[in-house]
């Protein structure tokens, strides 16, 4: 997830980010791959970015955790994501 404060950057770092991983929200991505391909997605993003001004995190979330979700799909009607129970 990110927020950041100048149009430009927050356009590149967006563009970036959809190569790496899913958009579930307008700042919120979900990464899906081993610790390197997040270390090198992370470190892209890291030179798009001002350190001074805008903010980038990644958080891990369990492996078999709780997972559910609320109102309108970010996904395309049809499409699941695999790591999401067939129900949902």
């Amino acid at each position: 997830c990110y927020d950041i404060s100048h149009p430009r950057r927050l356009g590149r770092l967006f563009r970036h980010l959809k190569k790496c991983a899913v958009p579930l929200q307008y700042s919120v991505f979900l990464f899906s791959g081993d610790t390197r391909q997040l270390d090198r997605c992370l470190a892209k993003a890291g030179r798009l970015i001002n350190p001074v001004e805008d903010d980038l995190r990644a958080y891990p979330l369990p492996a078999r955790g709780f997972k559910a979700r609320l109102g309108k799909t970010a996904l395309p009607e049809g499409i699941q994501w695999s790591g999401l129970p067939a129900a949902w």
